[in-house]
């Protein structure tokens, strides 16, 4: 039996090439535009895994974390957006979502979010894909960052490094 995975974004471009991608992967997928949608596709579909959009045309995808935890218990959330921020990725993982990603998201990262430390074959990089140095800073960033739920002060301390250093860092996109 395949994996499971419903894509909610209200962006129809996006969506079609991220459901192509993961069709072609193996996934079978289905897609919602919107709160009611997903929703209804969560009972019906059963879904795995949910790669939900944060900001979505008439709702945030926030509020839709606890109704679909409620829906699927075991399913894991990824949230994705274009607006990332310390203060949503903090609120998304307190809501339940398993991971989040800043958009655009290559398949491969979406894949990985979704992983474990379990499962190795979606945690490893791909074969010839190698980290650059701004993308491990960030990455080690981001984990300290968690460690510490998200505390700016905390988290630079832990670094070493100037507080608004490590703000000005946050507020850059994620490197490639």
């Amino acid at each position: 039996m395949s994996t499971r995975l419903l894509i909610v974004d209200d962006d129809p471009h996006f969506t079609e090439v991220l459901a192509r991608g993961l069709s072609r992967r193996g996934y079978e997928v289905a897609t919602a535009s919107d709160g009611e949608q997903a929703l209804l596709q969560a009972r019906e579909f059963e879904p795995h895994w949910i790669a939900l959009d944060l900001r979505l045309a008439e709702a945030s995808g926030l509020q839709l974390i606890q109704p679909l935890r409620q829906l699927l218990p075991g399913c894991r959330i990824v949230m994705l957006t274009g607006y990332a921020s310390i203060a949503t990725a903090v609120e998304a993982v307190k809501q339940g979502a398993h991971n989040y990603l800043h958009k655009p998201a290559t398949i491969h990262e979406l894949l990985r979010a979704f992983a474990d430390d379990d499962n190795e074959e979606l945690a490893e990089t791909e074969p010839g894909e190698v980290m650059s140095v701004d993308r491990m800073e960030w990455e080690h960033i981001q984990r300290v960052l968690n460690e510490h739920e998200g505390n700016i002060s905390a988290t630079a301390r832990a670094l070493n490094m100037h507080r608004r250093t490590l703000q000005r860092k946050l507020q850059k996109y994620a490197p490639r």
